[in-house]
């Protein structure tokens, strides 16, 4: 090749030849299938082997985020674009603002559905991509191979602006996994078809990237129990599940569930907490406001506080 057309050779486990699958072009769809079936049954474990450091990637964020800071993607490709569909994702199933989940792809939005290749090589344009990044964020890289320049930039560029920086990659070292604070390796093993990485390392990515926010989401208060109670009642299919989820959590009438979602301005967590505690509606939004807008942790200071009142009343067998 020339100088205008350089080569780099990856050297990752994802780019080798997969012994398993030697024969994989002279099946028929049925064993095609089957086989990339077997290899996809690899992909949970290789993610459950790294939840240690996935979950202590999501401690620090937890606190990163509650301070006000912004969580950003930095990823080419496959990994990129994972990274866009996490992003994009989180605010509406969370209520959470778009502004504080960030996805950057190399190559930007036409990226996403047509392939810009040589932008991944590009690692002043991840140090440019990294530039909004600052001392309170968190930035995760998303790269198969551990070695992606444009994302190489980028969190070097936000290692420097003091964010918190996190490797999601499918090789155990190299010079990114050296830089960060936490790598999150999933060994994920040759691909059945090698030369592409959206099988399993992809895969893998979506199941690292999926746990990560939603484990984040859940330590931020968005959740009651396993209920998303932090939905915004934004169309109908949405304000059905807002009375489902408020039926499940209290066992309360849909009527019930209504008047009180309805007395709430639409906030299922305001009409969660005044369902189960009986505090009207501004002591339960007074109480989750209090909470950080945790519900558990409002019922409770609700709770204490009604044991205390009662306590104290003559009329309930408290103290004269």
């Amino acid at each position: 090749m020339t100088d205008s057309h350089p080569v780099a050779r990856v050297h990752s486990i994802t780019e080798t030849r997969n012994p398993r699958t030697i024969e994989i072009d002279t099946l028929p769809p049925m064993g095609i299938l089957l086989l990339l079936n077997d290899e996809d049954a690899r992909v949970a474990a290789s993610v459950r082997d790294a939840i240690p450091t996935l979950a202590a990637a999501v401690e620090v964020a937890v606190e990163r985020y509650q301070d006000g800071g912004t969580i950003h993607y930095f990823g080419a490709g496959t990994s990129g674009r994972i990274g866009v569909l996490d992003a994009s994702e989180i605010p509406p199933t969370f209520s959470a603002s778009s502004d504080r989940w960030v996805a950057h792809h190399a190559g930007g939005e036409a990226a996403v559905e047509h392939a810009i290749e040589a932008a991944e090589d590009d690692i002043d344009l991840g140090r440019d991509a990294a530039r909004g990044v600052g001392p309170n964020d968190v930035a995760v890289g998303l790269t198969a191979s551990g070695r992606t320049p444009y994302v190489l930039g980028a969190l070097a560029a936000a290692k420097r602006a003091g964010a918190f920086t996190v490797l999601i990659s499918s090789h155990p070292g190299g010079e990114i996994a050296d830089l960060v604070d936490v790598h999150v390796f999933l060994d994920t093993g040759p691909e059945a078809i090698a030369g592409s990485t959206r099988l399993k390392a992809g895969t893998a990515q979506k199941l690292a990237l999926n746990g990560f926010s939603t484990a984040l989401m859940i330590r931020a208060g968005k959740t009651y129990s396993n209920l998303m109670v932090d939905v915004s009642p934004s169309n109908a299919k949405l304000r059905g599940r807002i009375l489902g989820i408020l039926e499940q959590a209290t066992g309360c009438t849909e009527e019930e569930c209504s008047a009180a979602l309805e007395q709430a301005g639409g906030d299922a967590k305001t009409a969660l907490v005044n369902l189960l505690t009986g505090a009207d509606t501004n002591s339960a939004r007074d109480a989750l406001e209090s909470a950080g807008g945790r519900v558990r942790s409002a019922i409770a200071a609700l709770t204490a506080k009604n044991r205390h009142l009662d306590s104290n009343n003559p009329q309930h067998g408290g103290r004269q």
